[in-house]
């Protein structure tokens, strides 16, 4: 296997794996409304990039997998929903966010340094498919970056201090 298809199925795993744990995270801390939201919302851009992925391989004869379901993983939405209502009331639930927050920017940072070696390897090789597509997407990766970033920052402080 190549250098590049290494790198396009790394990239693919990685978007596809944060884009589930991103909807884990929303569904997990559903109470706190804001982070619910938002991750849902940049779950969606790493599907989109999986899927943008997927096609791109192509081209390179690498098969991928298609389109995520999208939907969330584990039990019906009735009991995610009590168990998020339950634990939202619960000081241990902040500590979670925070476990999840780093978990969710540690894999946006390591699709980050994949989306960096893709358009290292595109330029070198001149592939121009795959320098359009690491020019298009990288940018959102890194939004990802900064949201867990500032996340952590302004929830760190308080939940910390107050831990038991």
């Amino acid at each position: 296997m190549s250098g590049t298809a290494i790198v396009l199925r790394d990239l693919h795993d990685g978007e596809r794996q944060l884009e589930r744990d991103l909807i884990a995270a929303a569904e997990r801390h559903r109470t706190e409304h804001e982070f619910h939201h938002v991750a849902l919302d940049v779950a969606r851009w790493s599907g989109e990039h999986a899927e943008r992925i997927a096609r791109a391989a192509e081209s390179h004869g690498l098969d991928l997998p298609g389109p995520s379901s999208h939907a969330s993983p584990g039990p019906p939405a009735a009991v995610r929903e009590k168990t998020a209502e339950t634990l939202g009331r619960r000081p241990e639930t902040g500590l979670l966010l925070l476990h999840d927050l780093r978990r969710l920017h540690l894999a946006a940072a390591g699709n980050s340094l994949d989306w960096e070696m893709l358009a290292q390897v595109a330029q070198a090789t001149h592939a121009d498919d795959l320098l359009a597509l690491a020019t298009a997407c990288h940018p959102q990766t890194l939004r990802q970056m900064r949201w867990t970033n500032t996340l952590i920052k302004t929830h760190s402080p308080q939940l910390l201090a107050s831990a038991p």
